[in-house]
């Protein structure tokens, strides 16, 4: 738990103070990001070979040039200058085809990377502990996948597209320039210096300023996850105003800090701009004294402003590009912090799977808390027996939905053991561990998916005749083939909106049904339904508990009474056990006394 919650304040840090430490590693960023495309190297080395000669065909205008202004047009030979325009029309003709050849291959090589980027951080997401999931928002979880990794994208493939073909052309004209006149390419020169000062300091604010714009719209993203899975709570409280204004106040955010990014690249790039332009006014001045002097021909004079260009509208525009692969790094950063957030709940140091059990589940002296101000269970100790159905009770809060949490290895427990089997769950796969257990909450969740791919979830393999097996035992198949439009193959909509509680609840238990357990778990999982769905409910409930180990969390009076075993939890502590006619037999017990306050009069009503 201290790995965890060190993990979290390192995931969590100021983000100034971040960005100063990142700004250290923006090396080892830009290594981690190169390290997804490696395997794509081929298409890579293809994509900067075709670049490399798709860039040097372009540098071959000028010197052509040249020799228009000092052969061309002082022979005034129409056969030369038809040489030429062939030549040149070759030429382009050449490029245009190398052109397409490297930006075809870099494209490849950094969507691909970037597919799995965004698979390297699903998987990393679906292997970290229910607590991580408690303590972030969806939206912000989602703005990782969606936001983080479109900066991403853009940087490595048309960025950097633009980047290499840019950077290869100024090298190649600034190679040209000093052939041409090297006293007039070190006057140039001399401006280089102050304008990567300036792109390296504007830099750093901008990947400032970017991480800011992500991290608000994190938050704009959670308002609308929100309030879209909550819309029945809105409109009920017509909360519909309140939301927009809530929702308009985290894009005026996000407007503000893209405002600044804005504002500071704005400054950079005129900045940059009028510096090379500045360059172009000294090279005519230099240039034409050269001229006079007899150490530069005209041609040569016009070949090397063109030249200059071809490196001044790179300097210019790597300006923007600096800016934006700042943003993509901030993007990267965020994605890499979790990336390295570290799961809480690992596989065994055996790693061996957990085989075939019986049921059998022991808790021996259980402790856990979720923060250290927070204990939830203390000192809990109970066995139960294969097949047997354990009821829980309590005052809410007790610790009920926690202690059925520690079965599957939601979450760890600080202090005791959990054995299952005699085997400690710590020392087994995970998976293997998860596969013997099945949940029914009391909240179901289906997939925005059929009815038939929403059962065969529990066994994915399933052939259509165990779907409708599963869901005739959990009284489904009748509401399912007679009520839905398609049958098995009805869409319920996001999270079973289209289905009753009572359906939603029944294609469940057939899921889980379906998954055969020898654990089972059901968290209040009538509560909130009519009597009439509640009857279908707890008839499928007893199909499903019918040779399992059953934990069942409820206030039902006809769960409870026909438990095996009751644990009666009160302040994190199990404080007493036992069937429900020996706890009911207790004068001061608290079990008698929730009896009498909760089911006395559902007593009443069947004698």
């Amino acid at each position: 738990m201290a790995r965890w919650r060190q993990a979290g304040r390192n995931y969590e840090s100021d983000p100034d103070k971040r960005a100063a430490r990142i700004s250290r590693k923006s090396i080892q960023v830009y290594r981690r990001l190169l390290a997804y495309v490696r395997p794509y190297r081929r298409w890579l080395i293809m994509a900067i070979v075709t670049l490399l000669i798709s860039s040097a065909l372009g540098l071959v205008l000028p010197l052509v040039v040249r020799n228009l202004v000092d052969v061309v047009f002082v022979d005034k030979s129409m056969s030369t200058l038809n040489r030429i325009a062939l030549l040149l029309l070759l030429v382009f003709a050449t490029q245009a085809v190398f052109s397409f050849m490297h930006r075809l291959s870099l494209a490849y090589a950094g969507e691909k990377a970037v597919a799995d980027i965004r698979v390297a951080v699903y998987t990393h997401l679906q292997n970290l502990s229910l607590r991580f999931f408690a303590d972030r928002r969806t939206g912000e979880i989602v703005s990782r996948l969606t936001n983080d990794v479109s900066l991403l994208q853009s940087a490595i493939t048309d960025n950097l597209v633009a980047l290499l073909q840019q950077g290869v052309t100024l090298v190649g004209a600034a190679v040209l320039l000093f052939v041409l006149n090297w006293r007039l390419t070190l006057v140039i020169l001399l401006g280089i210096p102050v304008m990567s000062l300036t792109m390296v300091a504007l830099g750093r604010h901008i990947r400032r300023a970017s991480r800011q714009v992500q991290d608000a719209l994190a938050e704009a993203a959670n308002v609308v996850e929100e309030t879209t899975a909550g819309i029945r709570i809105v409109k009920s409280f017509a909360r519909e105003g309140y939301e927009i204004g809530r929702f308009s106040a985290r894009v005026q955010e996000t407007f503000a800090a893209a405002m600044r990014r804005a504002k500071i690249a704005a400054v950079l790039g005129p900045i940059i701009g009028f510096m090379a332009f500045f360059s172009i006014t000294i090279t005519l001045w230099f240039g034409s004294f050269e001229v006079i002097e007899g150490r530069l021909t005209a041609g040569g004079l016009v070949a090397y402003l063109i030249y200059t260009m071809m490196v001044a509208a790179p300097v210019a525009s790597l300006a923007g590009l600096y800016a934006q692969f700042q943003s993509a790094l901030g993007a990267s950063e965020r994605l890499f912090e979790l990336l390295d957030t570290p799961p809480e709940i690992v596989n065994g140091s055996g790693k061996r799977p957990l085989p075939p059990i019986q049921g059998a589940v022991t808790f021996e002296n259980v402790h856990f808390e979720y923060s250290d101000a927070l204990p939830v269970l203390r000192g809990v100790n109970f066995q139960a027996q294969p097949g047997q159905v354990v009821a829980l009770v309590g005052p809410s809060g007790a610790g009920k939905s926690t202690l059925v949490n520690l079965i599957p290895r939601f979450y760890d427990v600080l202090a005791g053991r959990i054995l299952i089997d005699g085997i400690d769950v710590r020392e087994v796969e995970v998976k293997s561990l998860r596969e013997q257990i099945g949940i029914v909450p009391q909240e179901t969740l289906l997939f925005s998916d059929t009815v038939a791919a929403n059962i065969r979830y529990g066994k994915l393999d399933a052939s259509m005749a165990e779907i409708v097996a599963a869901a005739k035992a959990a009284n489904a198949h009748e509401f399912i083939v007679k009520e839905l439009p398609e049958g098995y193959e009805t869409a319920v909509g996001e999270r079973g909106i289209k289905l009753s509680g009572g359906q939603r609840q029944r294609i469940a238990i057939a899921r889980a049904i379906l998954k055969d357990p020898r654990i089972l778990i059901l968290d209040e999982a009538t509560s909130s339904l009519d009597s009439e769905s509640e009857a279908l409910v707890q008839e499928a409930l007893e199909h499903l508990m019918a040779g399992r180990t059953s934990f069942v969390i409820a206030h039902r009076l006809s769960t409870v009474v026909n438990a095996d075993w009751v644990l009666v939890l009160n302040q994190g502590q199990v404080v007493e056990q036992g069937t429900h006619a020996h706890l009911l037999a207790s004068a001061n017990g608290l079990y008698r006394r929730l009896y009498q306050m909760q089911f006395s009069n559902a007593e009443a009503m069947l004698m």
